[in-house]
This record gives C-alpha cells, sequence and structure tokens, in this order.
C-alpha cells in the first residue's frame, strides 16, 4: 500500500485500527488497560480496533517517535490484521507523522487529530462548530509543509532546486498559510462577538441566580446526574463526548430555593491545549458558577488518574480565564487586579452501587474530604439530601429572616428577592414594598453591590 501524504481525509469510519504507544517514564496512563481510553475514542469517531502495539522508551526517538525496529513492526502487524490506519497515544511532529507514513504505509493519526474528528462529527451549535474549525486550523497551521509533501513531486523531488524551480508546491504552502492565516483571524473574530454575548448573558443571570456547574471525565455521569436533578433531558450515553454543548436548567433544591444548574463537556487525558483554549467559551456556565460539582466515577479503575486530569484542566482552563481578564483590563487602560477568583468545588463520589465494598469508597471519603457518595441514577438515594443542603447553605450564605422595604421601582431587586429568598410576607405602602423574607446574607450583600435601593429593619 503507498504511503497516503496528502493528509486530508483523516476520518477513520469503518476503518481497521492499530493503536499504538510509547509508554515514557513520565507518562499518565491507566496501567491496568493501557489503551482502554484511546480504543473507546477510536471507537467512537467510528474506527474498528484491532490491534495494539506499545514500546517503552526513555525518550522519544526523535523522527519516529518510536524505535525503527517497533515501527518495522508495526507495518507487519498492520498487514497481518490488514489495518488500514494506526492511531497513537500521543501528538506526533509534522515529520514524525510523515516518517512513520513512509515505512508503514498506512495513514497515521495522533491523539489530537482523532480527538478534534470526533468533535467535528458532534459539533451541532454554531459556537461549537466555529470552535472546533478554529482548533482544527491552529492544529494544522505548522503542520502545513508536511501536508503537502506530495507536492515536491512536482518539482523533482528532494534534490536542490535552482532559482524559478521553486514550483507549486512551495507556492502552495505560501497561500495555504496565508488563507489558514486569515481565516483564523476570523473565526476569532465572530468567536469573540459570540462569547461575548455569552458573557454577558453568563454574568446577568449570575445576578439573578445562584448557579452551579457539573464538571468532570467524560463518561463519569455527568449527564445522567443532570437528568435526575432536573427535567432537563440532556443525552446521556455510555461513551465518550457523549455531551459537547452546555444546557442549563432550574434545580429545585428544596427549602423554597431553585438554583441554575449547568452540564458541561468532559474532560480526557492529555486533552489538547488549543482544544482548552477553544473550548473555553463552552464552558463559560460553569467556569463562572457560583460552585463546581465534580463527578468522579469511583467505580473505574483509573479513577485518581482521572480526578487528577479534571483538576489539572480546570486549573488550566481557570488560569486561561485569568490572563483573558487582566489583557481585557489592559485594553481597557485599567490596572489588573486580582478580580476574577475560580468557584469552590465539591467532589461527588458517582457510581457507588457499582462498588464490591465500602473500601474504595472510604478511601476516596479520606483522600478528599467534603466529597458525597452518590448514585447519579437514584436521585432519592443517600448523598443527595446532603447535596442539596449543601447547595442551600452555598446559595443563601448564612440565612436568616429580615425585613425589607424597596422602592417599587427597583422591580429588578424585588426579582432578586423573589428569587433567591422565600417571600413570607408582602405588604404595600405607597411607593414602595415592605418584604418579610428569608434569605441568605449573601444575597443581600450581592443587591448592595449591585446599588440596589433597600432598607431593612
Amino acid at each position: 500500500m503507498p504511503a497516503p501524504k496528502e493528509r486530508t481525509a483523516l476520518k477513520v469510519q469503518s476503518e481497521r485500527a492499530v493503536l499504538a504507544a510509547v509508554r515514557l517514564p513520565d507518562s499518565r496512563y491507566d496501567t491496568r488497560d493501557p489503551f482502554g481510553e484511546l480504543a473507546a475514542l477510536a471507537e467512537q469517531a467510528g474506527a474498528v480496533v484491532v490491534g495494539t502495539l506499545e514500546q517503552r522508551l526513555e525518550k522519544p526517538v526523535a523522527g519516529t517517535f518510536m524505535g525503527s525496529g517497533k515501527v518495522t513492526e508495526l507495518k507487519r502487524l498492520c498487514e497481518e490484521l490488514q489495518a488500514q490506519v494506526v492511531i497513537f497515544d500521543h501528538d506526533l511532529s509534522p515529520r514524525q507523522l510523515a516518517n512513520i507514513e513512509e515505512v508503514v504505509g498506512r495513514k497515521i493519526l495522533d491523539r489530537s487529530e482523532l480527538i478534534l474528528d470526533i468533535f467535528a462529527s458532534r459539533a451541532t451549535t454554531t459556537e461549537a462548530q466555529l470552535q472546533v474549525e478554529l482548533a482544527q486550523l491552529e492544529y494544522t497551521y505548522p503542520r502545513l509543509r508536511a501536508m503537502w509533501d506530495h507536492l515536491e513531486r512536482i518539482t523533482g523531488g528532494g534534490g536542490v532546486a535552482g532559482i524559478g524551480t521553486r514550483g507549486p508546491g512551495e507556492m502552495q504552502i505560501e497561500i495555504d498559510r496565508r488563507l489558514a492565516q486569515a481565516k483564523t483571524v476570523a473565526l476569532r473574530r465572530r468567536l469573540e462577538e459570540i462569547q461575548d454575548r455569552k458573557r454577558r448573558m453568563v454574568a446577568q443571570r449570575n445576578l439573578d441566580w445562584f448557579t452551579v456547574g457539573i464538571v468532570g471525565y467524560t463518561n463519569a455521569g455527568k449527564s445522567t446526574l443532570f437528568n435526575a436533578l432536573t427535567a432537563g433531558g440532556a443525552y446521556a450515553d455510555d461513551r465518550v463526548f457523549a455531551t459537547l454543548t452546555t444546557r442549563t436548567r432550574e434545580w429545585d433544591v428544596r427549602g423554597g430555593l431553585r438554583v441554575l444548574l449547568s452540564d458541561t463537556v468532559g474532560f480526557v487525558r492529555d486533552l489538547p491545549h488549543h482544544l482548552i483554549a477553544s473550548f473555553k467559551a463552552t464552558l463559560e456556565e460553569a467556569t463562572h458558577a457560583n460552585l463546581l460539582l465534580i463527578v468522579l466515577d469511583v467505580s473505574d479503575p483509573a479513577a485518581r488518574l482521572q480526578y487528577e486530569t479534571v483538576n489539572a484542566t480546570l486549573d488550566e482552563l481557570f488560569e486561561e480565564i485569568r490572563r483573558t481578564e487582566q489583557t481585557r483590563s489592559r485594553a481597557r487602560g485599567v490596572v489588573p487586579t486580582a478580580g476574577w477568583t475560580p468557584p469552590p468545588r465539591v467532589v461527588l463520589l458517582n457510581k457507588v452501587d457499582r462498588l464490591p465494598d465500602n473500601a474504595a469508597l472510604l478511601e476516596w471519603q479520606q483522600r478528599v474530604p467534603g466529597s458525597i457518595a452518590i448514585s447519579a441514577r437514584d436521585p432519592e438515594g443517600p448523598g443527595y439530601e446532603a447535596l442539596r443542603a449543601l447547595v442551600r447553605e452555598a446559595a443563601q450564605g448564612g440565612e436568616r429572616e429580615m425585613t425589607l422595604t424597596v422602592p417599587l421601582s427597583e422591580a429588578k431587586t424585588i426579582h432578586v428577592l423573589e428569587n433567591r429568598g422565600v417571600v413570607l410576607d408582602r405588604r404595600y405602602t405607597g411607593d414602595s414594598v415592605r418584604l418579610r423574607v428569608r434569605i441568605g446574607a449573601r444575597q443581600i450583600a450581592q443587591l448592595r453591590a449591585m446599588g440596589a435601593k433597600l432598607t431593612a429593619e
């Protein structure tokens, strides 16, 4: 089979795939199921996994990532298994991709390409499609030369080219780079417009409501939990990346209090950096929520790695947001301050009903103090009342009864009091209303910070 030099058809739908990996001393993966996650990703993209190959090295080989002997072994394995594609569990450089393809004679994909393909196939909203396109361009741009290797044949292949013999290959690379740069600028501009609107919407929503975001590893049970707590109707399936867009619905936490709950896209190990940046807005509701619920599948043998991945990804997202806020401040001529702070995190130990005994649960409760054990499929099961109580306490910030007098012209303030507290009595006097309300000190402080005109008795 000739080496596929032109890297334009990267889909793996129905193709037989061999998975490959180089295990380095600092590699992070599930040693009990080394290819489990990559196999799930490949199958999600439509590939049929027929074999695996791995090699342990102290450091990657510059030209081919894995050793030359192993690359030859990979070629033989593909021939024996009639595989059409090889998927590596890491990111490869353009030259490494080209060199491996030349030896193996099959299409070679790296981890980022695979994840991008999945996201592209599942992006349904305009924003998600723009984010995917931008991420693909950012991934593709430094690889354009390798993608146009097939044009070297037009100029006589590898030798030294004389004056006037640069040929269409070199010219096409330059054209493609200019087009990619222009397209990237246009996509960033359109995304910024959408994200500005969403940012204003989220900021306004956070004034009206206490907001809670569900985050976690892909397939941890986030959408199942979301559906159990709300009438959200989020798509839930036992596969990676079942959710690619954020869905927000009201959640009745009882005690006369309702909050907004958001379901979000799941994280995976080694999520490509350009995807983290591009999908930051997809997580806007979660990253700017008042409280984050981290759903963790404690029945998964790789739970610890997944927990570390989620926290590391959140830290990176929050750092990205902090940098963005500082850039905006400088653009407005304002001296950047500490300003925005990340929301607190609460860990939900999900799928406890799948554990053979309590040993693993007790270990996690010791490792993560304050975590709550639940089964997302059973919203009335143990742990849910503790979860609701925790959210109520966080939303109220120290609840108490108080009498407030508010001018009728302050419709916004009255609306917030009715939504964020429990109105026990209401009396109208002239141009104001006197409310006896049970509400958290946090809400009153927030209203006063907004400049609300209210008098407490």
